[in-house]
Protein backbone atom coordinates (compact mmCIF):
# COMPACT_ATOMS: atom_id res chain seq x y z
CA UNK A 1 0.00 0.00 0.00
CA UNK A 2 1.32 3.10 -0.76
CA UNK A 3 0.98 7.04 0.11
CA UNK A 4 0.58 9.60 -1.63
CA UNK A 5 1.56 12.92 0.37
CA UNK A 6 2.69 16.56 -1.32
CA UNK A 7 6.26 15.56 -0.54
CA UNK A 8 6.35 12.14 -2.25
CA UNK A 9 5.42 8.52 -2.33
CA UNK A 10 5.77 5.98 0.34
CA UNK A 11 5.55 2.41 0.72
CA UNK A 12 3.74 1.13 4.33
CA UNK A 13 4.79 -1.76 4.24
CA UNK A 14 8.16 -0.57 4.58
CA UNK A 15 8.21 2.10 7.49
CA UNK A 16 6.43 1.50 11.06
CA UNK A 17 3.16 2.44 12.11
CA UNK A 18 4.96 5.09 14.18
CA UNK A 19 6.42 6.37 11.32
CA UNK A 20 2.85 5.76 9.15
CA UNK A 21 0.89 7.89 11.80
CA UNK A 22 3.76 10.88 11.35
CA UNK A 23 3.16 10.85 7.70
CA UNK A 24 -0.35 10.70 8.44
CA UNK A 25 -0.58 13.63 10.97
CA UNK A 26 1.72 15.62 8.39
CA UNK A 27 -0.64 15.53 5.90
CA UNK A 28 -3.55 16.24 7.70
CA UNK A 29 -1.80 19.67 8.75
CA UNK A 30 -1.34 20.18 5.19
CA UNK A 31 -4.64 20.16 4.05
CA UNK A 32 -5.92 22.14 7.57
CA UNK A 33 -3.17 25.03 6.32
CA UNK A 34 -4.24 24.77 2.60
CA UNK A 35 -7.80 25.55 3.97
CA UNK A 36 -7.03 28.12 5.92
CA UNK A 37 -5.02 29.67 3.68
CA UNK A 38 -7.93 29.44 1.27
CA UNK A 39 -10.13 30.79 3.76
CA UNK A 40 -7.92 34.00 4.01
CA UNK A 41 -7.48 34.57 0.63
CA UNK A 42 -10.96 34.65 -0.42
CA UNK A 43 -11.71 36.62 2.77
CA UNK A 44 -8.95 38.66 1.41
CA UNK A 45 -10.20 38.78 -2.27
CA UNK A 46 -13.72 40.30 -1.08
CA UNK A 47 -12.76 42.60 1.25
CA UNK A 48 -10.40 44.41 -1.67
CA UNK A 49 -13.72 44.52 -3.87
CA UNK A 50 -15.38 45.95 -0.98
CA UNK A 51 -12.54 48.58 -0.42
CA UNK A 52 -12.43 49.32 -3.73
CA UNK A 53 -16.26 50.51 -3.79
CA UNK A 54 -17.08 51.63 -0.51
CA UNK A 55 -13.44 52.10 1.13
CA UNK A 56 -12.32 51.42 4.29
CA UNK A 57 -15.74 52.41 6.14
CA UNK A 58 -17.47 49.71 4.06
CA UNK A 59 -15.48 47.18 5.35
CA UNK A 60 -17.99 44.65 7.65
CA UNK A 61 -17.52 41.67 9.25
CA UNK A 62 -20.85 40.69 8.85
CA UNK A 63 -21.25 41.05 5.22
CA UNK A 64 -17.53 39.68 4.18
CA UNK A 65 -18.62 37.05 5.78
CA UNK A 66 -21.71 35.95 4.18
CA UNK A 67 -19.65 36.97 1.08
CA UNK A 68 -17.44 34.40 1.47
CA UNK A 69 -19.89 31.34 3.18
CA UNK A 70 -18.25 31.72 6.21
CA UNK A 71 -19.12 32.68 10.17
CA UNK A 72 -18.68 36.20 11.27
CA UNK A 73 -16.68 35.24 13.82
CA UNK A 74 -14.59 33.26 11.92
CA UNK A 75 -13.03 36.38 9.93
CA UNK A 76 -11.67 36.97 13.45
CA UNK A 77 -9.62 34.28 13.50
CA UNK A 78 -7.22 35.36 10.36
CA UNK A 79 -7.76 38.73 11.43
CA UNK A 80 -8.43 39.97 14.98
CA UNK A 81 -9.69 43.50 14.04
CA UNK A 82 -10.90 45.55 11.35
CA UNK A 83 -7.55 47.36 10.91
CA UNK A 84 -5.58 44.30 10.47
CA UNK A 85 -8.23 43.16 7.87
CA UNK A 86 -7.77 46.70 6.39
CA UNK A 87 -3.90 46.87 6.21
CA UNK A 88 -3.40 43.17 5.06
CA UNK A 89 -5.75 44.09 2.33
CA UNK A 90 -4.06 47.41 1.56
CA UNK A 91 -0.77 45.43 1.79
CA UNK A 92 -1.90 43.24 -0.45
CA UNK A 93 -3.21 45.30 -2.79
CA UNK A 94 0.51 47.38 -3.65
CA UNK A 95 2.31 44.18 -3.71
CA UNK A 96 0.25 43.51 -6.80
CA UNK A 97 0.60 46.78 -8.03
CA UNK A 98 4.55 46.57 -7.85
CA UNK A 99 4.61 43.44 -9.69
CA UNK A 100 2.04 44.53 -12.31
CA UNK A 101 4.34 47.48 -12.91
CA UNK A 102 7.44 45.65 -13.38
CA UNK A 103 5.21 42.75 -15.44
CA UNK A 104 4.19 46.26 -17.98
CA UNK A 105 7.89 47.56 -18.22
CA UNK A 106 9.92 44.35 -18.57
CA UNK A 107 6.63 43.19 -21.06
CA UNK A 108 7.01 47.09 -23.01
CA UNK A 109 9.38 46.96 -26.15
CA UNK A 110 11.00 50.19 -24.17
CA UNK A 111 10.49 52.16 -21.21
CA UNK A 112 8.74 55.42 -23.02
CA UNK A 113 5.95 52.58 -24.11
CA UNK A 114 5.61 51.42 -20.13
CA UNK A 115 4.82 55.01 -19.58
CA UNK A 116 2.51 55.15 -22.28
CA UNK A 117 0.53 51.77 -20.69
CA UNK A 118 0.59 53.27 -16.88
CA UNK A 119 -2.80 54.80 -17.55
CA UNK A 120 -4.28 51.43 -18.02
CA UNK A 121 -3.16 50.40 -14.80
CA UNK A 122 -6.13 52.59 -13.32
CA UNK A 123 -8.19 52.13 -15.58
CA UNK A 124 -8.77 48.13 -14.61
CA UNK A 125 -10.52 49.24 -11.70
CA UNK A 126 -12.80 51.17 -13.73
CA UNK A 127 -13.72 48.68 -15.91
CA UNK A 128 -14.10 46.45 -12.45
CA UNK A 129 -17.68 47.64 -11.67
CA UNK A 130 -16.38 51.09 -11.62
CA UNK A 131 -14.41 50.50 -8.73
CA UNK A 132 -11.37 53.08 -7.93
CA UNK A 133 -8.04 52.69 -6.70
CA UNK A 134 -8.13 51.19 -3.16
CA UNK A 135 -5.77 53.42 -1.91
CA UNK A 136 -6.62 56.40 -3.65
CA UNK A 137 -10.14 55.44 -1.86
CA UNK A 138 -8.24 55.21 1.54
CA UNK A 139 -6.37 58.03 0.79
CA UNK A 140 -9.64 60.43 0.99
CA UNK A 141 -10.28 58.58 4.57
CA UNK A 142 -7.01 59.41 5.59
CA UNK A 143 -8.19 60.77 9.00
CA UNK A 144 -10.43 57.59 10.18
CA UNK A 145 -7.42 55.28 8.94
CA UNK A 146 -5.04 53.29 11.85
CA UNK A 147 -1.80 54.35 11.77
CA UNK A 148 -1.06 50.77 10.71
CA UNK A 149 -3.80 51.10 7.54
CA UNK A 150 -2.20 54.14 6.52
CA UNK A 151 1.69 53.17 6.58
CA UNK A 152 0.09 50.96 3.16
CA UNK A 153 -1.63 53.63 1.64
CA UNK A 154 1.40 55.26 1.34
CA UNK A 155 3.36 52.71 0.16
CA UNK A 156 1.24 51.94 -2.69
CA UNK A 157 1.78 55.97 -3.49
CA UNK A 158 5.72 55.21 -2.70
CA UNK A 159 5.41 52.59 -5.51
CA UNK A 160 3.92 54.28 -7.99
CA UNK A 161 5.80 57.40 -8.02
CA UNK A 162 9.47 55.29 -7.46
CA UNK A 163 8.35 52.77 -10.54
CA UNK A 164 7.50 56.30 -13.11
CA UNK A 165 10.48 58.38 -11.58
CA UNK A 166 12.69 55.76 -12.43
CA UNK A 167 11.04 54.85 -16.29
CA UNK A 168 10.94 58.25 -16.76
CA UNK A 169 15.04 58.55 -16.29
CA UNK A 170 15.09 55.42 -18.46
CA UNK A 171 13.00 56.72 -21.14
CA UNK A 172 15.13 60.43 -21.13
CA UNK A 173 11.69 62.45 -20.57
CA UNK A 174 13.24 64.08 -18.35
CA UNK A 175 16.77 64.38 -16.23
CA UNK A 176 16.98 62.57 -13.29
CA UNK A 177 16.75 65.38 -10.64
CA UNK A 178 13.46 66.15 -12.02
CA UNK A 179 11.92 63.05 -12.25
CA UNK A 180 10.45 62.56 -8.92
CA UNK A 181 8.56 65.76 -9.56
CA UNK A 182 6.73 65.02 -12.74
CA UNK A 183 6.08 61.12 -11.14
CA UNK A 184 4.07 62.47 -8.41
CA UNK A 185 2.75 65.02 -10.94
CA UNK A 186 1.91 61.67 -12.88
CA UNK A 187 0.68 59.90 -10.68
CA UNK A 188 -2.48 62.77 -8.69
CA UNK A 189 -3.27 63.27 -12.21
CA UNK A 190 -3.96 60.15 -13.44
CA UNK A 191 -5.70 59.12 -9.95
CA UNK A 192 -7.72 62.79 -10.48
CA UNK A 193 -9.05 60.95 -14.05
CA UNK A 194 -10.03 57.94 -12.50
CA UNK A 195 -11.95 59.88 -9.63
CA UNK A 196 -13.57 62.04 -12.26
CA UNK A 197 -14.47 59.00 -14.52
CA UNK A 198 -16.13 56.87 -11.63
CA UNK A 199 -18.09 59.95 -10.37
CA UNK A 200 -20.05 59.88 -13.62
CA UNK A 201 -19.62 56.06 -14.32
CA UNK A 202 -17.72 57.21 -17.47
CA UNK A 203 -14.80 55.12 -18.90
CA UNK A 204 -15.00 57.30 -22.23
CA UNK A 205 -14.37 60.33 -19.82
CA UNK A 206 -10.92 58.55 -18.40
CA UNK A 207 -10.14 57.89 -21.74
CA UNK A 208 -10.38 61.70 -22.54
CA UNK A 209 -8.83 63.37 -19.59
CA UNK A 210 -5.90 60.83 -19.95
CA UNK A 211 -5.26 61.60 -23.67
CA UNK A 212 -5.11 65.48 -22.62
CA UNK A 213 -2.47 64.87 -20.53
CA UNK A 214 -0.64 63.05 -23.49
CA UNK A 215 -1.49 66.68 -25.37
CA UNK A 216 -0.68 69.01 -22.65
CA UNK A 217 2.95 66.90 -22.55
CA UNK A 218 2.30 65.33 -19.08
CA UNK A 219 2.40 61.84 -20.53
CA UNK A 220 4.44 60.71 -23.41
CA UNK A 221 2.87 60.18 -26.95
Amino acid sequence: MRVYLPYGRFNISAVSSTAVCAFGRAANLHRKCLMIENSREKILSAATKVAQAHGYNGLNFRDLAEDVGIKAASIYYYFPSKADLAAAVAKRYWENAAVALETLLAESSDPASALRGYPETFRWALENENRMCLSGFMAAEYDDLPEVVKKEVQTFADVNVAWLSKVLSAAKVVSPNKSEPRARAIFAAVGGAQLMARSRSDITLYDAVINSYRVAGLLPT
